[in-house]
């Protein structure tokens, strides 16, 4: 994903949504942030995430930027026992000014991250500001800027025309520089050509880029990163303009290893979702065949955009086969300016929680299924055991938290289902403001409806086909100030929201409707930065 964007087919350019703090969110500012002290710049490090403001959206456990603001993730890359994560930045968003640079982020265990400022910025090249890309370790000095230099592909657009530009680093990715002033992959004429991702695909000994082009992801080879042939492309006319793209091999559950193409995709118009779209099928070094038509989904929310995936490293520093990690832009461009943490923290940006991705053989098909990442726990506090209450008609727990994990297994009688079992959570006491979550049984889906709670989209639900015959199913909900996350069964349906409930609404209420249902075993735990 870069500053430019074609949502639907015909929408506002992201170019010019993400150029400039707009008139709307400049009267925002003004008008709720009277008599509401604006947080400064947050000074977060390995255990810093925190707001001084009276009325804060500062995420208790959940990444988001210092200040001004954040969009795109950037794959992180694992070097020196750490990871490093950059992400699109505008240091002068709240001043107006446009564009973006590279912010740097580390961590080692995907939950706590260590800010390191910009370390590729939009000042530094007359080619302009920086787009999504992504780094690789160019371990055996291919590129010429030696042994370990890490390497960056990232959009540029000078003139308004997109192509891939090479910066490098030297000191470990803290700071990069231009690799010259002209592009290592030039754009053949067509409007959309960017976000490159660049994976070593080691049988050929060649590495391979993926580039969004508009409805298609072209396929490049080089040896150098300097010089690229196409190669081929992966065609999908009906989601929209792609981008972020993704590919990686993966060992599934039964052992065997399957290659995934990934990227982010506009589904809205179909009734799917604009987030993670991805294929499972085969790479030979050169071109990605697959037998599926239409992609699975990583996620059925709304606020789940440009999300990358990265491998898994063992003690040793050697990957793991079985399992990647996925962080994604808890945002969306239908509403990129409206977040109230403008008002009373000074930023707009966070992530989803970074999530453990594996892939699983089923019945008919492979498939990923995430979870949160595992170490989430060194955050939570002592679970809170609420027993299995049976319901019929409503619930309200003896619990209130702005920031909490909820587990429980629903069950019910599969031959005497209930029509809708769920939750209503950030709730006010009175229950007129809540973000319901639950299974329509009646209709055969999964469902997050932030409607009854504020939010500056015009979408409130969304929808994820879920049959259950069973009659038994597990859930895990992820709530912090500013997102709703809901994982069902094993992983494979997830939905991430942005909300924005007042900070009295932290209640949670059970509800069934059309029969009865039984929350097996429910737990809630806080989580919170320590």
């Amino acid at each position: 994903m870069s500053a430019k964007k074609d949502m639907t087919n015909g929408g506002p350019s992201r170019r010019s949504i993400v150029a400039t703090l707009t008139s709307a969110t400049a009267l925002t500012l003004t008008g709720l942030g009277a008599g509401v002290a604006v947080a400064a710049p947050a000074k977060w490090g390995k255990n810093e995430n925190k707001a001084s403001a009276a009325m804060s959206y500062r995420p208790s456990y959940h990444f988001s930027v210092p200040d001004n603001w954040k969009n795109d993730p950037q794959r992180p890359v694992y070097l020196d026992g750490e990871y490093l994560y950059y992400y699109l930045y505008n240091e002068d968003y709240i001043l107006g000014g446009s564009g973006t640079s590279w912010r740097l982020a580390t961590t080692t265990d995907h939950v706590n991250f260590t800010d390191h400022g910009v370390a590729i910025s939009k000042h530094e090249s007359a080619n302009g500001d920086c787009w999504s890309g992504s780094i690789v370790i160019d371990e055996k000095n291919t590129a010429g800027y030696g042994e370990g230099a890490l390497i960056a592909l990232v959009t540029q657009a000078p003139g308004g025309v997109q192509a891939q530009y090479l910066w490098y680093s030297t000191d470990k990715g803290r700071s990069f520089k231009p690799g010259g002033t002209k592009p290592v992959l030039a754009n053949p004429g067509v409007e959309a050509f960017r976000d490159p991702k660049v994976i070593w695909h080691e049988p050929s000994s060649k590495w391979v880029m993926l580039n969004a082009e508009g409805d298609r992801i072209g396929l490049y080879t080089s040896v150098n990163l300097k010089r690229w042939k196409r190669t081929s492309e992966f065609v999908r006319t009906t989601l929209g303009t792609l981008e972020c793209p993704d590919l990686f091999q993966i060992q599934a559950s039964d052992g065997t290893k399957q290659w995934v193409l990934g990227t982010s995709a506009n589904g809205k118009p179909h009734d799917l979702p604009a987030t993670y779209a991805y294929w499972v099928g085969d790479f030979d070094g050169k071109a990605f065949t697959t037998k599926e038509e239409d992609p699975q989904w990583l996620d059925w929310g709304f606020d789940f955009y440009g999300a990358v995936t990265y491998p898994d490293h063992r003690a040793d520093g050697s990957e793991n086969p079985k399992l990647r990690r996925v962080i994604g832009w808890n945002n969306f461009w239908d509403y990129p300016h409206n977040a109230p943490s403008m008002a009373t923290d000074g930023y707009n940006g966070d992530d989803m929680i970074v999530r453990e991705v594996r892939m699983i053989a089923g019945a008919e098909s492979y498939y990923l299924a995430s979870v949160p990442v595992k170490q989430l726990d060194k955050l939570a506090g002592r679970a809170k055991s609420l027993g299995s209450p049976a319901v019929s008609g409503g619930h309200v727990l003896d619990f209130s938290s702005s920031a909490y994990e909820l587990e429980c297994e629903l069950s019910w009688d599969p031959a005497n289902p209930p029509e809708n079992v769920g939750f209503e959570l950030c709730r006010a006491k009175t229950g007129t403001r809540h973000v319901a979550t639950g299974i329509y049984l009646a209709g055969g889906f999964a469902y997050v409806n932030r409607k009854p709670s504020f939010h500056p989209g015009d979408k409130s639900e969304t929808k994820s086909p879920l049959e259950v015959p069973s009659g038994r199913l597990k859930v895990r909900i992820l709530v912090d100030r500013s997102s709703v996350e809901v994982f069902l069964g094993d992983g494979r349906i997830v939905h991430s929201h942005r909300v924005f409930p007042l900070d009295t609404d932290s209640g949670i209420k059970l509800f069934v409707s059309g029969g009865t249902a039984t929350y097996k075993n429910l737990a809630v735990r806080k989580l919170a930065f320590v």
